[in-house]
């Protein structure tokens, strides 16, 4: 049974918001610009306003989370997380006693800027206050492996959290056990076989296994009482699948491609498609090309959304942020290198090329917009760019601590050089871990914001391909037509304003005129 959380801990004056009993309704005005360039080449810059009303259910679901990867350093480590926040777990270390939190988290951790008081002081709120998130404490989870081993040796092999912590979460993560799942060999690395002992029969796509998945799903809802669920990705990253016209264009041929066993549908996509036609979100959380198109066509007829790809957790994080630095201060990146070794299974996958490649991509992407934003320092647009390569090896006595080394070169005045190197230690699976509860949350809001405009009788959702996520990702998909944006901040402030609109607040722009002239006359 869904329960009703209050809209938040303040309280908005203004005639454009109301607080019904079960949600609440914004009107909002949003304020663009479109540029068109004339037969002379001048900038013809028009703005343009855009009437909106948002409304947003404040009934939080009892939600699941199903993860395919349960029983991975990934999916261990999020139950671990949130049973020990859930029960005020305590653990000791060498530092001393430990306490549980969700640092990392940018719904629980976080604070946005909500205004000034009449003294002139900041005044921040925690994110996850300002709309009505389900909290993480309050989430079921379960999924999927290709792995048979319960969670308290799962945990054990991942070797990610101290042993103190593990020995007081091991009876409680002994009772999870993954269901089996799907396994095509020619997918994913040949290292990976070992680990394949909870697997359904066939090893291509069926129709079989899509069933299996949806039956799957109704079956967690009903044994856990659960109104929603959501489905994450956090699996071995796949090779990316050839995609062939009449086999992945359209949703009708992604599911006849299915139903004909054929061989370039990849098990992610086939997790996808019982998804959506079970209704239920999905996000993929590894580099592989998981959602092609008729994925995404069949996510619009089902009205589900889904979203990718690629958890931005360490590395590219950093690089996402010290590129948009170095382009918006004017300086030139001309080579961007940037080396890693890890230790643990997903470095052992991604040792094998095709999932390398995958990795690869999803990581080489992430300066586009940035680089392309700048026609100074690129003149040549999409066809000039910095030098950039990604290296990545697999080093088992690392384990889950990630080893990331990067160099950024760039042009400076006078065709000077400046060079920055950094190096990084990514707890991989500890960065991850909040990244995936907050996907999984931020989705699950995003299926209660509905909104109108001046022509619309009924109430409308968000595009499929959820754009929203990108802050958390490293190759965010964007709906068709749409630009792509990396820029780590710009990513995160298009989240905050969506949500101030939603609780009828301007946005929030940092100019703070009241400061720089004087408005009381």
């Amino acid at each position: 049974m869904a329960t009703t959380q209050k809209p938040a801990c303040f309280n908005v004056k203004s005639p454009y918001v109301k607080f019904e009993k079960d949600a609440i309704i914004a009107k909002y005005k949003y304020d663009t610009t479109t540029v068109k360039t004339d037969a002379n080449g001048v900038l013809n810059v028009e703005p343009k306003t855009t009437l909106l009303t948002f409304k947003t259910d404040t009934n939080t679901p009892k939600l699941g989370i199903m993860l395919v990867g349960l029983g991975g350093n990934n999916g261990s480590t999020v139950v671990s997380g949130i049973l020990a926040n859930k029960k005020n777990i305590t653990w000791m270390t060498k530092e001393g006693i430990q306490e549980p939190n969700y640092f990392g988290s940018v719904i629980q951790a976080s604070t946005i800027r909500l205004g000034r008081t009449d003294k002139g002081d900041e005044c921040h709120i925690p994110l996850g206050d300002m709309m009505p998130f389900v909290h993480p404490n309050d989430v079921t989870v379960g999924g999927w492996d290709i792995n048979s081993m319960n969670l308290a040796d799962a945990s054990t092999r991942a070797a990610v959290l101290p042993y103190d912590l593990q020995r007081q979460l091991a009876p409680a993560l002994s009772k999870i056990k993954p269901l089996k799942s799907i396994y095509y060999p020619d997918f994913i690395a040949a290292n990976q076989a070992d680990r394949a002992d909870n697997v359904l029969e066939g090893n291509v796509a069926c129709n079989e296994h899509v069933e299996q998945i949806r039956q799957d799903i109704r079956n967690f809802k009903k044994e856990n009482g659960l109104d929603k669920v959501v489905i994450l990705w956090t699996a071995n990253t796949e090779r990316f699948c050839d995609v062939i016209p009449g086999v992945h264009d359209t949703a009708d041929n992604v599911l006849d491609a299915i139903k004909n066993h054929h061989q370039e549908i990849s098990q992610s996509t086939v997790f996808a498609v019982a998804a959506c036609l079970e209704g239920v979100s999905y996000i993929n959380g590894s580099p592989q090309n998981t959602l092609v198109p008729g994925v995404i066509e069949l996510a619009a007829k089902m009205g589900v959304f889904i979203g990718g790809d690629d958890f931005k957790s360490g590395q590219t994080k950093m690089k996402s942020v010290l590129v948009d630095f170095l382009v918006s201060a004017g300086l030139k990146p001309e080579s961007i290198v940037s080396y890693n070794h890890l230790g643990n299974n997903d470095g052992k996958n991604l040792s094998a090329p095709k999932q390398f490649r995958s990795k690869e991509i999803s990581k080489s992407n992430v300066v586009d917009d940035m680089v392309e934003s700048n026609h100074i320092l690129y003149p040549g647009g999409k066809n000039d760019h910095p030098d950039h390569c990604v290296v990545i090896k697999y080093v088992p006595y690392v384990g889950d601590s990630k080893r990331a080394m990067d160099e950024y070169t760039s042009k400076i005045f006078m065709n000077g050089k400046n060079t920055i190197v950094m190096h990084n230690t990514c707890e991989d699976s500890l960065l991850a871990a909040p990244i995936i509860i907050d996907l999984c949350l931020f989705t699950e809001l995003m299926e209660r914001i509905h909104y109108k405009t001046k022509g619309m009788s009924e109430w409308g959702q968000m595009k499929p391909v959820l754009s929203i996520l990108s802050y958390l990702l490293k190759a965010p998909m964007v709906n068709k037509g749409a630009p792509v944006i990396n820029a780590l901040f710009k990513q995160r402030e298009s989240i905050v304003n969506l949500f101030r609109a939603c609780r009828g607040l301007p946005m929030d722009t940092n100019m703070m005129l009241e400061h720089k002239f004087d408005l009381t006359q």
